[in-house]
């Protein structure tokens, strides 16, 4: 067996920072999104709910793309419809600076969400094939802390583009990425297992019904229990999270700062859950983090000091960040080649229903004047949720390979 550590095989290395970067991407569009929102509200004089729908039909883009990318990428290959996931988001997303009213800018945003949630899953597939079985969640983790990268370029963008250029300039740097996109698709290939399988791809309707057949049933039930908990979460409070610090009585511009630095904490929180996800077991981090995210939430609900919602945040970040990281590494663990992406693709896009509700949710309550407190009280529960589903029906995976015991 190669021993080679990781990141010291050339190719792979350039893997992981080529499919990082557009990793990266993506998180900064739906960082932006966050701004952006807090920033179209004011100057379109938006309502709690018309912000929340906004958010939602992205999610829902998200939703239909992550399926659709993740069936097509078990038939056509990772690396192809990774690039053309990256074209349509970064093209729908740089059209919608030219957004003359909230009906376009939403038909524009469900398909840079469509892009970008069929790019998420396959990028992960692809990087997960890519490395050995010792290493691949380390990679996994390590590409999803790209994510964070995205965020922290979203707030700094937020932060000094917004107030002094407009949000539409904003928007004309998110289609960036298409010229990226074109460099990718010299610069990557397909994985491995996936090229040996070519002969023997599966059609639509037989991986489908692989994903529910007895063998990975009890993997898929936890798998969408967990993405749907998570996203839903996620959010629902980090797409709300300048509009709180508002209602919270911080001014715009002080509200972007105070959430560029709650952001700054997602880098950590990727690098210490890849640290321990080969040491201590995938489950067990993932389970752990989720659970220290739910105690965040509710500090953060109930912070009533300015250093207390800054510290809650942080933690907040931290782990939900590293969660992330954490699930994105077990996910393709529990599905063989010929229908891991599909797999992958289903739960991801089951879980992006709960992207759809989550900020939805939000906007309905601030318009009805819930608590803050109350509302970051449902978070913890479907936090919680997530976790349970993990302990007590997902199996530990590290160092196990699914194609050798199917």
């Amino acid at each position: 067996m190669n021993k080679t550590p990781l990141l010291r095989n050339p190719y792979q290395k350039k893997l992981l920072l080529s499919a990082g970067l557009s990793w990266l991407f993506d998180a900064m569009d739906v960082g932006m999104m966050s701004f952006l929102a807090a920033a179209l509200a004011v100057e379109w004089h938006l309502g709690a709910q018309q912000v929340g729908t906004l958010t939602a039909i992205n999610s829902i883009g998200m939703a239909v793309g992550a399926a659709v990318a993740g069936s097509l990428a078990d038939r056509f290959g990772r690396r192809t419809v990774l690039v053309w996931t990256l074209l349509i988001f970064s093209a729908a997303s740089g059209l919608s600076a030219l957004a003359t009213g909230f009906v376009f800018l939403c038909f524009l945003r469900f398909f840079a969400g469509f892009g970008l949630g069929g790019e998420l899953p396959v990028a992960s597939t692809l990087v997960s094939e890519s490395f050995q079985t010792g290493e691949r969640g380390r990679a996994v983790v390590l590409l999803e802390s790209f994510w964070a990268g995205g965020w922290i370029a979203a707030a700094l963008i937020s932060y000094f583009v917004i107030p002094n250029y407009g949000w539409r300039t904003a928007f004309v740097i998110s289609a960036i990425p298409a010229l990226y996109a074109l460099y990718l698709r010299r610069a990557i290939q397909d994985s491995p297992r996936f090229t040996a399988q070519e002969t023997v791809q599966m059609p639509f309707l037989r991986r489908l019904a692989s994903v529910w057949s007895a063998n990975y049933l009890r993997s898929t039930i936890m798998l969408w229990v967990l993405w749907f908990t998570v996203v839903f979460s996620y959010y629902g409070m980090f797409l709300w999270l300048p509009t709180v610090m508002v209602m919270k009585g911080f001014g715009l511009v002080k509200s972007f700062q105070y959430v560029l630095i709650m952001t700054l904490a997602q880098l950590p929180g990727y690098f210490t859950a890849a640290y321990l996800i080969e040491r201590l077991g995938r489950k067990f981090v993932l389970v752990l983090y989720l659970l220290l995210t739910a105690a965040s939430a509710i500090w953060f609900g109930t912070a009533a000091t300015q250093t207390s919602l800054i510290a809650a945040g942080i933690c907040l970040s931290f782990f939900n960040l590293g969660a992330w990281g954490a699930m994105y590494a077990y996910t393709p663990e529990h599905y063989p080649t010929a229908i891991r992406s599909t797999g992958v693709g289903l739960a991801a896009a089951f879980g992006r229903i709960g992207g759809v509700i989550g900020p939805y949710v939000v906007g309905m309550l601030v318009a009805q004047k819930t608590p803050l407190t109350t509302i970051f009280l449902i978070f913890f529960v479907a936090i919680v949720i997530g976790a349970l589903a993990v302990l007590f029906l997902g199996p530990e995976t590290q160092g196990t390979d699914v194609d050798l015991t199917t």
